[in-house]
């Protein structure tokens, strides 16, 4: 087993300065778990780390991915596991940060073995989620899935796809899959948790909203446009990007933008936030302790 440091936590908790200060005092190297964190063409919506993050420690897994590709979480623990192995070997500690509970789920405990894609299903799914919409076929997932659709935002129109691709291929939900298809994690390491408050951490998200556009997450969005034109690509399914996608096409006025990015943006820390609690093995730390991590990190018993 290779033996990492998992950091995860809702979106805006603090999760990148915490990863980077646990890295530094365990000599290690730092790779995305966020499945929104991968796309390149969109860093500041996206909030992957500034420059001087990347400068002040090695980062990996971050921005190398085309607005019009997708990446699954088979996929992307793949290729954290190949980049663990290698860091591991180098005598580095891979401190493993983000906010896609899925991907810390696969990692550490295995990665569902599901039956490949049948594209004539998938076309046909994709056609009817362009006529009705996302949240109609949310909706029907709900009620053959219901703990999976609880799990994904009712746009989120890859992970709805996928899971009601399998249904139909398999006759089994995505959750069964879940539970009885596994195959073994090859890693092996604590998972720490940023409890932060709701309450607490709504203003930090306005906040941020303000600074990502300020750093010019507007200009951002519109270059991404220019270089990917389909409003279905999966780059653009995530919170922050869809909304400013509205705004440059002329469906939604900028103040209507914002309102929904921080809407939508609590609402999936509220998600992420449950999601995390509800995991037996997590240690949750508050937001004002993470100061504690190395030590504990130190302590885990591999």
């Amino acid at each position: 087993m290779i033996p990492v440091v998992c950091l995860a936590g809702p979106t805006g908790s603090g999760k990148s300065s915490a990863a980077l200060a646990l890295a530094e005092a365990l000599n290690g190297e730092i790779l995305n778990a966020d499945s929104r964190q991968v796309y390149s063409d969109l860093p500041i919506i996206t909030a992957q780390p500034t420059p001087q993050e990347r400068a002040a420690r090695p980062h990996h897994l971050y921005g190398f991915l085309a607005t019009d590709k997708k990446i699954s979480a088979g996929r992307w623990v793949e290729l954290a596991t190949a980049k663990a192995r290698v860091l591991h070997e180098a005598g580095k500690i891979p401190v493993i940060v983000g906010g896609s509970g899925l991907y810390f789920q696969a990692l550490l405990h295995g990665i569902t073995v599901i039956p490949p894609a049948d594209p004539a299903i998938g076309a046909h799914l994709a056609g009817r989620l362009n006529k009705e919409g996302s949240p109609a076929l949310h909706l029907e997932l709900a009620k053959a899935d219901p703990d999976y659709a609880a799990r994904i935002h009712p746009n989120d129109r890859q992970r709805i796809l996928r899971a009601l691709e399998v249904l139909e291929i398999t006759g089994r939900p995505f959750t069964w899959w879940h539970t009885n298809a596994m195959a073994p994690p090859l890693c092996k390491g604590p998972l720490f948790i940023i409890n932060a408050d709701l309450r607490r951490l709504t203003p930090r998200l306005a906040g941020r909203i303000e600074q990502m556009l300020a750093c010019g997450a507007l200009e951002e969005a519109k270059f991404a446009f220019s270089r990917c034109a389909d409003p279905e690509a999966p780059g653009w399914s995530g919170i922050g990007a869809a909304e400013l996608l509205a705004y440059v096409r002329g469906s939604l006025s900028f103040d209507t933008c914002r309102e929904l990015w921080l809407k939508n943006t609590r609402a999936y820390a509220k998600r992420q936030l449950t999601w995390f609690r509800a995991r037996p093995e997590a240690i949750m730390l508050p937001p004002q302790q993470t100061d504690k991590l190395p030590a504990l990190a130190r302590a885990y018993k591999f």
